[in-house]
């Protein structure tokens, strides 16, 4: 039996590892991988765009915080058979029930971390923003979200991680992505399918984490100094306190502090 052969028999054969399956379903794999990510990205994107504001209103009055955190949590334990049926009167099967879903599943995770990222933020800053005229709306974008961004994107990536696992589930409604696929071949016992389908989860999942990480380490320079070794700099930076060389430009405690000092020396 040729090489040729041997790799077409693989289909039907029903082998795990099959390469003849990638070759001739490779536009499935492709739509289905595109479903998945377009899912994947609206539902983070909406789900931050709803946990800020309640991050915002349970930081800013204390008596919602127990309210937000207790139904953000009550959100995420709901099995997402039970949360698909309860949307499912509103939505109808489409991929906005499956993305509704997702969004309130993320909430918990995003809200818990902006609001410990902003509470992290030490009290110099803050009364160094404020003794510089900061409002607070220009303290809270200026200085204390790029302070709480380390806390923000470590949310940012647990929800997006976990939100292309669930996003799987969606095939309960024909609209999971490569969930289908694994639904499908899981059903008709087709092997490759649900093998190569679950990779490429996984990978997706890989993927977008190490591109959140490298976002984030862009975003904060300054991390980097502080989880050096103590008593030593990195190469090409200077010490703590000090402005980072390059373009990178002082990080968001140093920028205030030093503005605050050249207030003072002006009086």
């Amino acid at each position: 039996m040729s090489m040729q052969q041997a790799a077409r028999s693989c289909l039907e054969a029903n082998d795990w590892i099959c390469g003849e399956y990638l070759r001739t379903r490779s536009q499935e794999l492709t739509d289905a991988t595109v479903e998945h990510i377009w899912i994947t990205v609206a539902s983070v994107l909406i789900g931050l765009a709803v946990a800020f504001p309640l991050a915002l209103l349970a930081r800013a009055k204390p008596a919602f915080a127990g309210p937000v955190l207790g139904l953000t949590t009550l959100l995420y334990t709901i099995p997402s058979l039970a949360m698909f049926s309860l949307l499912l009167p509103v939505f109808g099967l489409s991929a906005a029930l499956v993305v509704t879903g997702l969004v309130l599943y993320s909430l918990t995770i995003l809200v818990r971390n902006i609001m410990a990222g902003l509470e992290a933020v030490p009290a110099e800053a803050r009364e160094a923003a404020r003794g510089m005229g900061y409002g607070p709306g220009r303290l809270l974008w200026e200085v204390e979200l790029p302070l709480a961004l380390p806390a923000l994107m470590a949310g940012l990536r647990i929800a997006t991680v976990s939100t292309i696992a669930l996003t799987t589930v969606g095939a309960l409604v024909g609209k999971g992505g490569l969930g289908n696929l694994i639904d499908d071949g899981v059903q008709t016992t087709f092997k490759p399918q649900v093998l190569t389908a679950s990779v490429l989860c996984v990978l997706l999942a890989a993927v977008a984490d190490l591109l959140l990480l490298g976002v984030q380490r862009l975003l904060t320079p300054w991390t980097r100094i502080r989880t050096a070794q103590p008593g030593t700099v990195p190469p090409g930076s200077k010490p703590p306190g000090s402005a980072p060389t390059g373009t990178s430009g002082p990080g968001p405690v140093h920028a205030v502090t030093a503005r605050q000092g050249t207030a003072k020396e002006a009086v």
